[in-house]
């Protein structure tokens, strides 16, 4: 195909007519400008000039005056706008591909193409657009309320550690050296990785871990909302998770081997490509779900790249979060992520699902066959309710009149947990209800 006829003959763009794609002018005018603006920062598009808005072909004079005034228009453009230009019969095709140092913007100021129209943009669409394609990027802005008072030496010192760099410089250089720390301040990356509490500058620095005892979120046995920065997020939630992933033991030849339920280099792979990849500029939280037959987790933001090239393309989102992280173990070759959560998934039988809207969600599901998974959900309900005894038996002997409610609300379970706590306590011996429901106590059985 040559390249006249990319662009079809003129009674099938007639046809067409004005759309997402394709803009038809009489002639060179002032809104030249915003036209192709529009294209570059949407998805790419063709103006065909000599064509009227109805569709009539009116044709234009190709001189190169024309074609060095189209090209003047597109070069002045913020940033410069590079056009391809195809002569049709009298009609002139100026092809626009999709901008890849967006927003652009002409002297009339920033424009989008929708449908058949170009609409000059907000500020919020602008913002929208600049964080889209990199060019305000939340980790590397400044923190400009940050109190040092707020600073964790502590978690400072550990990063170092696993860093494997050495303390023999004053903080300050380190972390100008790390590119956290500027002349106007400290950075959003620093505030996640070293405040005492990030909440507090970065509303967005939490994660919640949530296990249900089901597949329909409505059981819950446990919640977490934790904000123990980039690292201490991460190791806390895999631990979490580990927790709660039964593991199937086979000894053979005196040695023994380990079939977990779910790979732990999927799940924590998985969570550090939510954290490292979240949009911090949004003000949600990352979501970590243990279901019944699956692991899910949520970070919101949008790919950076087309769907069709995940898997093969890596953009990272916050730069300096993941260079930062990358100096340590916590995270390995960069762009590999995916490949190594299915991979890890794919050795250990597990199906992995992974799901774009407004967030990315990542989905693994059991490996244990139907007809036993629910003996091995119990299994781990036990684990989990285990860990919930001894706190149960402290507040029983702080306060022998506390009810199964009181003990879920300070324990931050279900009451249906709570009672299945003190069901087991019971038959263990190890507590008594003296008197009825209401008016009694309990008694520990020593």
């Amino acid at each position: 195909m040559n390249k006249k006829n990319k662009f079809f003959d003129l009674k099938t763009i007639v046809e067409l007519g004005e759309g997402q794609f394709i803009e038809f002018k009489e002639a060179l005018d002032k809104s030249f400008a915003k036209e192709i603006v529009a294209f570059a920062n949407a998805s790419g598009g063709i103006i065909y000039l000599g064509i009227a808005d109805e569709g009539t072909i009116k044709g234009i004079e190709i001189s190169n005056s024309l074609k060095s005034q189209i090209q003047d228009i597109a070069y002045n453009c913020d940033p410069s706008i590079i056009i391809s230009l195809v002569e049709i019969n009298n009609v002139m095709a100026i092809e626009i591909k999709e901008g890849t140092n967006k927003p652009y913007a002409c002297s009339s100021g920033f424009f989008m193409r929708m449908g058949a129209n170009s609409q000059k943009m907000k500020r919020d669409e602008i913002i929208s657009l600049s964080i889209k394609s990199g060019k305000i990027r939340f980790d590397e802005q400044i923190c400009t309320d940050f109190d040092w008072k707020d600073f964790d030496n502590e978690k400072f010192e550990y990063y170092l550690k696993l860093a494997g760099i050495s303390n023999n410089m004053p903080t300050e250089e380190i972390l100008k050296n790390l590119r956290v720390l500027t002349h106007e301040g400290l950075t959003n990356a620093g505030s996640l990785y070293f405040a005492k509490e990030p909440y507090k500058y970065v509303i967005s620095s939490k994660i919640r871990c949530v296990h249900f005892n089901d597949d329909e979120r409505i059981d819950i046995l446990d919640k977490k909302v934790i904000d123990r920065g980039i690292i201490g997020n991460i190791e806390y939630a895999v631990a979490w998770i580990k927790e709660r992933v039964s593991v199937k033991y086979e000894i053979k030849d005196i040695k023994r081997k380990e079939f977990p339920e779910y790979p732990i280099e999927a799940y924590r792979e998985a969570i550090v490509n939510a954290i490292i990849h979240f949009d911090y500029f949004l003000g949600d939280s990352i979501a970590i779900e243990k279901l019944k037959t699956r692991i899910i987790i949520n970070n919101k933001g949008e790919l950076l790249f087309p769907e069709s090239e995940f898997g093969r393309k890596s953009e990272a989102r916050n730069r300096l979060l993941a260079d930062l992280l990358a100096r340590t173990h916590l995270m390995e070759k960069a762009g590999t992520g995916i490949k190594r959560v299915t991979d890890a998934c794919n050795a250990n039988g597990n199906n992995i699902c992974f799901e774009f809207t407004d967030s990315f969600w990542v989905t693994i599901n059991t490996n244990i066959h139907s007809n036993v998974v629910d003996n091995v959900v119990d299994n781990v309900v036990d684990n989990v309710v285990d860990n919930k005894f001894k706190k149960t038996m402290e507040l029983i002997a702080e306060n022998n009149s506390i009810s199964s409610v009181q003990i879920a609300s300070i324990l931050n379970i279900t009451s249906r947990t709570a009672q299945r706590i003190i069901e087991k306590l019971k038959k263990q011996n190890k507590i008594k209800r003296i008197g009825p429901a209401k008016g009694g106590h309990w008694e520990i059985i020593k």
